[in-house]
């Protein structure tokens, strides 16, 4: 016998009360077509819920039905919709309904049933089907079939995932634990979670998303199974690594980075999520002082005044997030390149492996990584030289060209000079609750630096407008434009660093005629 759950109400604003109504009316059109069949009941399930009753603004909901399919429920609605009573009722607007979008089941990539899409009144309105899920030891995909409200509860990753909102009793239904662990501010599995996590290892990483996201804290229970060997090696090769990277990509995008990456690091998942699941020897790095690089990226991004380290470094809407993935990337830094032997391209560095085919790091992101790895010694050099006051440090050519150079691979060079910060850090950083000295002057060293680099006015260096371009400098010269134009162009480029107020190319227009041997440069 079911049992009865528990309840409690959620007050709708006036869109999700106008959304109700649409989507009850549809069931009621539905239920008098087929008037011997069971009755359409509707629920919204999942995130929706917490977040409402956590009082976070949601406009994603997901639309449980317990008779019908997804997406035969929602082409009723558009059917209902085409009707001129149901537009004058429901006050439907031209930009109210949407086009109804089927993603497809894909049980290799742990989706094991095909969900249909709707925008109505500016929600994204997911429907599909109560469930319920069968494992099979030999097989790695559930069996999928309809399901009641409580076995499609039973079958979610969290607790405070598995409520559901009934729109026929506008009651909050809660057939598991979900709203006294709401409560408890607490992340609990709603089945035996080393079963849960077999079941579908993805929960592992979702748990860890949740819990940052909200605050909460994970079971004990399920914090003592997220590193079993069984377990991880389930995540390693049986969930996409596409899917992985989605819950990093939204861990590290969330409202605390910092404690996702604790969570990594405290329940030993860094192995099975950073790195390349793909090659039987790939090393795993030491993480004994890797906390110190994202507790120390947490304390720049406390300080966000003008001319700090994250205003200078991290200024840009992608940044922050570019940075996280880099603090979790440094204990590759301490790892030895294999050497390579081959006549061909050599492979991409570890690291940059490690990311791509690990969370599946987009291109862009990849080479800003391979640059901060190919740059970080000469990075770590000029900052060393500033700090002790090199005798060219106020050459401002030779900074301006170093930051190009940087800039000139991977872009990003201020998140190149962070990732340089954040390896030192792993030495040099001490995790202490109060202040440290230490700590101070570790980071004044990189403050320093950059201090330096704003007086020397370098920092936009890689986007200066040039004072001669390649066709203006081959005419001057009476050149064919040609392969010597790049390293002439540069030469201009350093001269105009010299010259900061120079409006004439004329001066680095002659700086190149008088290195045209050093440059190999032809003569007319």
């Amino acid at each position: 016998m079911t049992a009865q759950p528990t309840t409690t109400t959620i007050n709708l604003t006036p869109r999700e009360a106008q959304l109700k109504e649409l989507l009850l009316d549809t069931a009621q059109y539905v239920n008098s077509s087929q008037p011997k069949a069971e009755p359409v009941i509707l629920r919204w399930a999942g995130g929706w819920v917490r977040d409402k009753l956590l009082g976070i603004e949601s406009h994603d909901i997901d639309t449980a039905i317990n008779t019908m399919t997804g997406e035969a429920f929602a082409s009723k609605i558009c059917e209902l919709c085409e009707k001129p009573e149901t537009v004058e009722k429901h006050s439907i607007t031209s930009d109210d309904v949407g086009n109804l979008h089927k993603i497809a089941k894909n049980p290799d990539k742990s989706k094991h049933l095909e969900t249909t899409t709707i925008k109505l009144f500016g929600f994204d309105v997911d429907f599909v089907n109560l469930r319920k899920e069968t494992y099979s030891e030999d097989s790695r995909n559930p069996q999928v079939e309809f399901g009641t409200a409580e076995e499609d509860a039973l079958r979610r990753d969290a607790t405070v995932n598995a409520l559901f909102y009934n729109l026929n009793t506008s009651k909050v239904e809660d057939f598991t634990s979900g709203l006294t662990d709401m409560n408890a501010n607490l992340i609990k599995t709603p089945l035996e979670p080393l079963q849960t996590f077999m079941d579908d290892p993805l929960r592992v990483l979702r748990l860890v998303r949740f819990a940052s996201r909200l605050g909460f804290t994970i079971d004990p229970a399920a914090e003592r199974v997220m590193g079993n060997s069984k377990v991880l090696d389930a995540l390693k090769l049986k969930i996409s690594r596409e899917r992985v990277g989605v819950e990093v990509e939204k861990m590290l995008k969330g409202n605390d980075p910092q404690r996702s990456l604790r969570y990594i690091n405290d329940l030993g998942l860094y192995h099975t999520t950073f790195t390349d699941p793909t090659k039987a020897n790939m090393p795993s790095p030491d993480l004994s002082r890797w906390h110190n690089a994202y507790e120390c990226l947490g304390h720049i991004f406390q300080s966000g005044e003008q001319g700090s380290i994250s205003s200078i470094l991290i200024h840009t809407d992608e940044a922050p997030y570019y940075a996280w993935i880099l603090s979790a990337l440094t204990p590759w830094e301490y790892i030895d390149e294999p050497v390579h032997t081959g006549t061909g391209r050599a492979p991409p560095p570890l690291i940059t492996l490690a990311a791509r085919e690990g969370i599946k790091a987009p291109n862009k992101l990849c080479d800003l990584i391979t640059a901060a790895h190919k740059n970080r010694k000469d990075i770590l050099a000029l900052k060393t030289a500033v700090v002790q006051k090199a005798a060219y440090i106020n050459e401002r050519d030779r900074l301006g060209m170093a930051i190009r150079h940087w800039d000139a691979k991977g872009g990003y060079w201020r998140l190149q000079v962070l990732f340089c910060l954040l390896v030192e850090s792993m030495q040099r950083w001490e995790a202490v609750a109060a202040g440290s000295s230490n700590n101070d002057d570790f980071l004044g060293e990189w403050q320093l630096f950059l201090d330096h680099l704003q007086r020397l006015d370098v920092l936009d260096a890689p986007s200066m407008k040039k004072i001669i371009d390649g066709k203006q400098l081959a005419k001057s010269l009476g050149l064919k434009p040609g392969k010597w134009m790049a390293d002439a162009l540069e030469v201009c480029i350093a001269w105009q660093l010299r010259h900061p107020d120079a409006t004439d190319p004329a001066g680095a227009i002659e700086e190149v005629n008088s290195r045209r041997k050093e440059w190999d440069i032809p003569s007319k």
